[in-house]
């Protein structure tokens, strides 16, 4: 193999690679004789098969995958000997084929990695924010608990229905007067001006009485989790089929039994530890961003073109889907296009080279994802789709990328975890608001 440095530039490689043709022909020649053993032909014995009528059958379909075979052998032999860390998949061009009766010649594009040197990390410090979850927050969370297990009894009284009345409905839901998907239901329990539904939806039933039908009009918040209905004006045809009155549960050991638990006290100690859990992972993420805010200042290499691209090409994509559904926040929208795409591709580049450095501390301290841990983040997957488990599991079976795509994550993880490890951190108490009050992302 003969090999040929054609651009040194930056990041940027190319080679000419050269393989005689005779190497090339010599393995044809031996992938002919293994088909041949294996063949079955009418009128010929096992094995017995001449080679003319082998290679008039299979040549050609050989030769294409002993080509290729060949070729990626040398792609790895000349990344090792020339020891190129690639910044993604080389590029391969054909120059002269097999069938060009003259050496197998192909070209070698690529970007590389940079020479990362990791910064001293000596001297950082980091706050953790901690947050206590108060007796107020668990009392909400039984609230809802006590809420969403209301029992509901008739009123028979012929009279309008007031503040914390409950009417059983009927509605339709419609934007530009046709209905919407899932904007109609039947014998819908609300509470008037109570929660859970859009803002002014309940507020308008006020004063309706049993067998009453009236329209009204809401406009779904902006930030409505489904985006074809944020920020939309509609109208929903209201008929009132009874007046109820919800009767609350007492909030004791029988409410944790129909929960399927035994006291009221473990229900508030269930409430408590998820909420516990929340916050550590808010705190978490609190700390990470300072931590990776830190790493920014101290970075001090160029990002390989191509990684940026596609990173952007994902921020970028994600951006015009929020501009489609008119979710841009308000600074964003402001800007226009050009200044835009300049503000995300500084972020694209702030997160390849913030994903390259943590790669790079993970490479030199040793730092590996387990088998264990990539089973575990694809179970965790799978659960997504639910009834669909075997199929996501079959999915990463046949795409050794998609395992790659769930390794990386987990990494970075295990790489900020030891960096938290090494900082001086110092918790500071603050309020669960405080605690949620995220900075505006950057990574």
């Amino acid at each position: 193999m003969q090999v040929t440095p054609t651009l040194n530039e930056g990041l940027k490689r190319s080679f000419t690679v050269v393989v005689p043709s005779s190497d090339l022909q010599a393995r044809c020649d031996a992938r002919l004789k293994e088909v041949a053993r294996d063949i079955r032909l009418p009128g010929f014995r096992p094995g017995k098969v001449p080679a003319s009528v082998v290679k008039q059958r299979h040549g050609q379909a050989v030769q294409g995958e002993v080509m290729e075979k060949l070729v990626q052998e040398s792609v790895t032999k000349l990344l090792e000997e020339q020891n190129i860390r690639p910044a993604g998949q080389p590029k391969v061009d054909l120059v002269n084929g097999p069938d060009s009766g003259k050496d197998l010649e192909f070209t070698l594009e690529m970007e590389i990695l940079p020479e990362i040197a990791v910064p001293d990390m000596s001297g950082l410090k980091l706050t953790r924010l901690v947050s206590k979850v108060g007796d107020d927050v668990v009392e909400k969370a039984l609230g809802d608990v006590v809420r969403r297990n209301r029992t509901f009894t008739t009123i028979e009284e012929d009279r309008p229905a007031g503040k914390g009345d409950v009417l059983c409905v009927d509605f339709v839901g419609k934007i530009d007067g046709t209905p919407f998907e899932g904007g109609a239901a039947d014998d819908v329990n609300v509470e008037i001006a109570g929660e859970g539904f859009i803002p002014g939806f309940s507020e308008q039933m006020d004063g309706m009485k049993a067998g009453e039908e009236r329209t009204i009009t809401v406009t779904f918040p902006e930030d409505y989790q489904a985006a074809e209905l944020a920020g939309k004006e509609a109208t929903f045809d209201v008929k009132a089929k009874a007046l109820k009155k919800a009767e609350d549960p007492a909030v004791d050991d029988e409410l944790a039994k129909t929960l399927g638990l035994e006291s009221i006290d473990q229900v508030r100690k269930i409430i408590t530890e998820q909420a516990e859990g929340e916050y550590n992972q808010m705190s978490r993420m609190r700390i990470k961003r300072e931590l990776l805010d830190a790493l920014s200042e101290k970075v001090d290499f160029d990002a390989p073109a191509s990684m940026v691209d596609a990173e952007f090409e994902q921020i970028w994509a994600r951006i015009e889907e929020e501009r489609k559904a008119g979710r841009l926040d308000e600074s964003d929208a402001a800007k226009d296009e050009e200044t835009l795409r300049a503000d995300y591709r500084q972020i694209a580049e702030r997160r390849v080279k913030l994903g390259l450095l943590l790669a790079e501390i993970g490479r030199k301290q040793e730092i590996q994802v387990s088998r264990e841990e990539l089973m575990n983040a694809m179970q965790q997957e799978a659960r997504r789709y639910p009834g669909q488990e075997q199929m996501v599991f079959e999915f990463f079976t046949k795409n050794p990328q998609a395992v790659e795509s769930l390794r990386g994550p987990i990494l970075e993880n295990k790489v900020v975890d030891y960096l938290i490890e090494l900082a001086d951190v110092t918790e500071k108490e603050v309020t669960p608001e405080e605690l949620a009050d995220m900075p505006e992302a950057t990574h």
